[in-house]
């Protein structure tokens, strides 16, 4: 057989493959959809939540969700991009340096469960924060942390070497060249990765149901004291995430339309991780041309 024709069928296997893996996750994202759209409405998502009579929505859980992904944010992104940097532009090339990549990868891996449990046992148990949404944004940071520091990394080594070489022949400092340079050509791909990251944190589940909890205390969204515990604000309160509402309703819940606010939920969820994943697209083309002044497909 000749190596056009080995081309030709290697080429339409991997196509076939790759359409089978499309055409499954488009029939599972309409079939979410379909079924959750038509109970989809402006009372279902600004409604708090019932837990015995029917027609309780996801107010409070739609915003603990995008709480806990700010707030994980704020905590793992400082870290991340000192991590990326390091890794990136100082870190020598020895064994200690292969054996941090190394555990980088082996914690990037590890099923969220794990880790969730993890948290458990040292922030609510041992440490006796509780369950809290400031324990669901560490254990959220654990498993984030490692992807969004390659991200990093890999954004700033994707930026061509001449302007690094070329700061430093103009008599700059690294660390000016790195800073001025350096990182606002990285900026579109780091800010894909944030956005990207930030869908992911949001469809979490398992790691939050032994740490943000899986309860949804009525919150005042008035008070603006997050010291005080019914105020929207305060992160040591317990905080049922929308990920988890979906969990709970599906294995436990007891109101007569549980069905509907589950498909409902579900099609909220789908529906916001899109909206993230084509964000990510749409502000890293947008980022690009301004530091690059090119163009993207």
């Amino acid at each position: 057989m000749n190596p056009k024709s080995v081309n030709r069928i290697a080429t339409t296997v991997i196509n076939s493959l790759v359409g089978v893996v499309v055409a499954l996750l488009a029939l599972l994202i309409s079939y979410i959809l379909v079924t959750g759209l038509p109970h989809m409405s402006l009372d279902f998502l600004l409604s708090p939540s019932q837990s015995y009579q029917a027609g309780g929505g996801i107010r409070d859980q739609l915003f603990n969700s995008i709480y806990l992904v700010i707030l994980t944010l704020i905590i793992s992104f400082p870290i991340a991009l000192g991590a990326g940097i390091y890794l990136a532009e100082y870190a020598p090339k020895n064994w200690i340096v292969d054996v941090i990549r190394t555990l980088i990868e082996v914690l990037s891996s590890l099923p969220s469960v794990v880790v969730g449990l993890f948290a458990y046992l040292v922030f609510v148990i041992k440490f006796q924060v509780g369950f809290s949404i400031i324990s669901g944004a560490v254990a959220l940071t654990i498993f984030n942390l490692p992807l969004l520091t390659r991200n990093i990394e890999d954004s700033i080594k994707s930026v061509p070497d001449f302007q690094m070489q070329g700061a430093l022949a103009l008599g700059l400092s690294k660390w000016t060249t790195i800073i001025k340079i350096i990182f606002p050509s990285a900026i579109p791909g780091i800010i894909t990765g944030i956005i990207l990251s930030s869908g992911r944190i949001f469809g979490e589940a398992a790691a939050l149901i032994y740490t943000s909890g899986q309860s949804a205390p009525v919150l005042n969204y008035a008070n603006w004291n997050p010291f005080s515990p019914d105020s929207f604000l305060n992160p040591m309160r317990p905080a049922e995430t929308l990920a988890v509402h979906i969990w709970k309703v599906n294995s436990e819940g007891i109101t007569p339309d549980a069905n509907a606010i589950s498909s409902g939920a579900s099609a909220v969820l789908i529906l916001v991780i899109i909206l993230f994943n084509f964000f990510a697209h749409w502000i890293g083309k947008k980022l690009y041309k301004k530091f690059t002044v090119g163009e993207v497909k």
